[in-house]
């Protein structure tokens, strides 16, 4: 009976950890999908939303909520200005050189918090109204944050479905992604939807930031984490949203049942050698579509 209590207590908190993962994965697709981009910053965009959910919640001490929020709003304007003032003067440059900016980026965003008065190298943590709580289920014992993560996963899976099937400007956003020159010619002004696309992953990569606070804590290498992110994206299909959650899930679950089950050290790269073994009998990806070019 033990065993399958530590069995549901590690696929619990492997599902949370792997929502984590299916957000910040989420960034990467959404970008890639309408501009064919991989943004290599989006773990440090997810550390530097976590660091100003910090400040509005722990400096100057605004409802959690209302602090997330915010967080979420600043990061969104950052997002729309990095690609209106870097990334779309760089428009018709080979893209290796553009995913150089990327990482040049996550660069740039470490050092500005490392440098920043009240941030720096310093460990941080975000007080929460559900902070220290648990649930329990029989002899599983769930952390609130743990919940919360979960929850706020469901809820922006939901609210991006809702956005991009049935409002105007999600499916102008659908139509860029598909086709930039077709979306241009029928009148969707494709540079200003790169921006708001843009706006929505640094959003969402706040958001991921902030809910991992109360687990991990902030602090300047949380930006990491998007090393994990990218396999998970890559998982479940590059180009593919649905693909980008089944992705970070499992990668999520795979990593707590091997950190627990495994030997030391099994963990930090179970979600790579699952990677490898996914892609060597579907090169495409779990949710990844074949696509063959004319050259």
């Amino acid at each position: 009976m033990q065993g399958w209590s530590d069995f549901a207590q590690m696929l619990v908190g492997g599902t949370a950890i792997g929502c984590i993962y299916a957000i910040v994965a989420l960034g990467f697709v959404l970008i890639y999908k309408a501009s064919e981009i991989i943004n290599f910053a989006q773990g440090d965009l997810m550390m530097l939303g976590a660091f100003l959910g910090y400040t509005f919640v722990g400096v100057l001490g605004m409802p959690f909520v209302a602090g997330l929020a915010l967080a979420v709003v600043c990061m969104a304007l950052v997002g729309a200005v990095l690609d209106r003032v870097v990334l779309r003067p760089m428009v018709g440059q080979p893209v290796f050189a553009i995913v150089i900016i990327t990482i040049g980026i996550g660069f740039l965003i470490r050092s500005v918090v490392t440098i920043a008065p009240g941030w720096g190298t310093e460990t941080r943590s975000i007080a929460t109204p559900y902070s220290r709580g648990v649930a329990a289920l029989g002899s599983v014992v769930i952390g609130n944050e743990y919940l919360a993560i979960i929850a706020a996963t469901v809820t922006l899976v939901l609210v991006l479905y809702g956005f991009f099937r049935f409002t105007t400007l999600g499916i102008a956003m659908q139509a860029t992604s598909q086709n930039q020159l077709a979306a241009y010619h029928v009148g969707i002004p494709v540079k200003a939807i790169l921006s708001r696309i843009w706006a929505i992953s640094a959003a969402a990569a706040a958001l991921a930031g902030v809910l991992l606070a109360p687990v991990t804590f902030v602090h300047v290498n949380m930006g990491f984490i998007g090393l994990k992110a990218f396999p998970a994206a890559v998982l479940g299909g590059f180009g593919s949203v649905p693909g980008a959650i089944v992705g970070g899930l499992v990668v999520g679950i795979v990593e707590a049942l091997a950190g627990f089950y495994l030997p030391e050290g099994f963990k930090n790269v179970a979600a790579y050698v699952l990677l490898l073994l996914v892609l060597a009998v579907r090169p495409q990806g779990l949710f990844g579509q074949s696509v063959m070019k004319k050259v």
